[in-house]
């Protein structure tokens, strides 16, 4: 027999197997998953009774729409091969997918944890939608139902509303890119007041473009307030909780931006009546308070009038006082003239008394002691005086 190297066989069965095993499917379990700074991953599958060695490179990881992880049951699509320097047997795996749970679910899960923990999902960010939008801008397919339905709706429920339509793909390989890219558009355009994004209904496939993470990032970032609107209402997507707000169909996007217009009249209408209400009540009151001070307004002349009034009143209780003060003191006079004149001499003198005075000097006599015979007195009378002489005097005795 000839001899041959090591490397020599390695290679002669790497050539058996990949002439021979071009394109297998292989499923098991994963076990000892590790992505090393390389970029490719390395893993071990797996079942019960034996394990395979495999590879997957960076360009083919980057298309999966899920995170290998050890323990996850896996169909795997590759070649078979040999690692010459290790002389081991491996499977270049050239796509992968889930066998226990859906693809596009466990996508999807794992990129819903993925946002919601960098706050994508957070309330904080939604924003309010404009109240009367002048321009609504929708990314949608040009020629599909939703936009049909949304500009049917605006036609109905609002005058003078502009459309932007971004026509994009919504399904199909390099969908989400679009979508993504007329986002951006629409936000550089800056024109539009809020932003609808969506398609009508479709299988789970055919809304994956709205499950993209490319996708949900280009509407976080949308300077626009965002409604998704993306296939029927039991459907929901990854675009739709990251958007400002979700509407079940494209249809409900288009009511939910742009208000009724009979609803907009009734509005009105009631506004209306509450203004012309509360402006009756406003005049009513202004009339009220206009009666209270024309009432208490009073002319220049009149305010005269009532002065001198007034002043005449005054001067008529002045006289009155003085009058009244004037018979007062009238009478205390009087009162006063009476005890004066139950106390004058001359009421003494009217009982038959005299007033003695000593001429010529008029001093008073009041003792006997006082005169000689022969003085000169003046006696005062009730009624006139007389002089006489003394010719005796008589002193009393003590």
């Amino acid at each position: 027999m000839k001899v041959i190297s090591v490397s020599g066989l390695v290679e002669l069965l790497r050539d058996l197997l990949e002439e021979n095993f071009v394109d297998v499917l292989v499923e098991g379990e994963i076990s000892n998953f590790s992505r090393p700074a390389s970029g490719h991953a390395y893993f071990t599958l797996k079942d019960a009774r034996g394990q395979l060695k495999c590879a997957m490179f960076r360009p083919q990881l980057r298309l999966l729409r899920f995170e290998p992880q050890t323990g996850l049951q896996v169909i795997c699509r590759g070649r078979a091969s040999v690692y010459t320097q290790r002389g081991e047997l491996q499977l270049v795996v050239e796509s992968l997918q889930p066998s226990g749970v859906g693809g596009l679910q466990l996508a999807m899960e794992q990129l819903k944890q993925k946002l919601a923990t960098e706050g994508l999902f957070d309330a904080a960010h939604k924003r309010p939608l404009p109240a009367y939008p002048q321009i609504i801008g929708v990314v949608t397919s040009a020629t599909g139902a939703a936009i049909h339905d949304i500009v049917t709706v605006l036609q109905r429920r609002a005058v003078g509303v502009r459309v932007l339509l971004r026509g994009v793909r919504v399904q199909g390989e390099g969908a989400a890119a679009e979508i993504a890219a007329a986002i951006a558009d629409v936000n550089r355009e800056g024109s539009a007041d809020v932003l609808i994004v969506g398609r009508g209904g479709g299988s789970a496939e055919d809304l994956q473009a709205f499950n993209e993470e490319l996708v949900a990032r280009a509407i976080y970032a949308s300077r626009i307030p965002v409604v998704a609107a993306v296939g029927h209402e039991i459907d929901f997507s990854i675009a739709d909780l990251v958007a400002d707000l979700r509407a079940p169909t494209p249809t409900a996007a288009a009511e939910l931006v742009v208000k009724n217009r009979q609803d907009l009249e009734q509005h009105c209408d009631q506004l209306s009546l509450r203004l012309a209400r509360q402006m009756q009540r406003q005049l009513e009151l202004l009339r009220t308070r206009y009666d209270h001070l024309q009432r208490r307004l009073i002319s220049p002349l009149e305010t005269w009038r009532l002065r001198r009034q007034h002043l005449t009143d005054l001067h008529q209780r002045l006289l009155r006082a003085m009058l009244w003060q004037q018979e007062r003191q009238l009478k205390s006079v009087e009162r006063l003239a009476e005890q004066l004149d139950v106390l004058s001499p001359l009421r003494v003198l009217g009982r038959g008394y005299a007033l003695a005075r000593r001429l010529p000097t008029g001093t008073p006599v009041t003792d006997a002691a006082q005169v000689s015979v022969g003085d000169l007195l003046m006696l005062q009378l009730q009624q006139g005086s007389l002089e006489a002489r003394v010719t005796r005097t008589a002193e009393q005795k003590k």
